[in-house]
């Protein structure tokens, strides 16, 4: 069983920045892949970026690409992702999750994800 809980959500004016966290507890954080997923109100939850088990791989929704960053530290159980030159779309309640995945890819679907934590808001004002 894997918990996750994500920090560093707010409130910030368009082209800011936000770092969000995720911390999980549980056993064996290097063995999953981990998500970043976002939802905004009347919309579907929505892909924004993974991260493979040891960092080697990542991959991105196009709309952020060259904007955000995901990275991992396995030591400290932690996954960020680095928001720049945020806009107001970007707003939405911001969800991190764990895919077991030790066959190796990447996901971009909800479904593969098994943990998710409880999401942390992001408000962008234009």
């Amino acid at each position: 069983q894997v918990q996750l809980v994500e920090s560093g959500g707010g409130l910030v004016q368009a082209g800011g920045s936000l770092r969000l966290s995720c911390a999980a507890s549980g056993p064996n954080f290097s063995t999953y892949n981990m998500g970043w997923f976002r939802q905004a109100p009347g919309k579907e939850r929505e892909f924004v970026a993974v991260i493979s088990m040891f960092g080697g791989t990542t991959d991105y929704l196009d709309s952020v690409k060259g904007r955000f960053t995901v990275s991992r530290d396995n030591a400290k159980n932690t996954v960020y992702l680095q928001m720049n030159s945020l806009k107001p779309e970007d707003t939405a309640v911001y969800y991190c999750a764990a895919d077991y995945r030790p066959w190796g890819g990447t996901s971009r679907e909800r479904n593969e994800y098994d943990y998710w934590g409880q999401g942390t808001q992001v408000t962008v004002s234009s």
